[in-house]
């Protein structure tokens, strides 16, 4: 038999220890080419451009 809690953790220090699971928000920033919303220090996912070069070519949707 291993060991076994000696008391009942209360439901505050259960949600304390809990507190740095929440999941964060993304930080979005506007793509200074097209103007729609990327991750920052990342290439454009719309327009394949980075810091005012193209980067990579993007399949244009018909």
């Amino acid at each position: 038999m291993g060991a076994l809690p000696k008391r009942k953790v209360s439901t505050v220090r259960r949600g304390n220890r809990r507190s740095h699971q929440a999941l964060k928000k993304v930080n979005l920033v506007p793509c200074p080419n097209c103007h729609k919303l990327r991750l920052p220090h990342h290439i454009c996912p719309h327009c394949g451009y980075y810091r005012g070069v193209e980067v990579m070519e993007v399949a244009k949707e018909k």
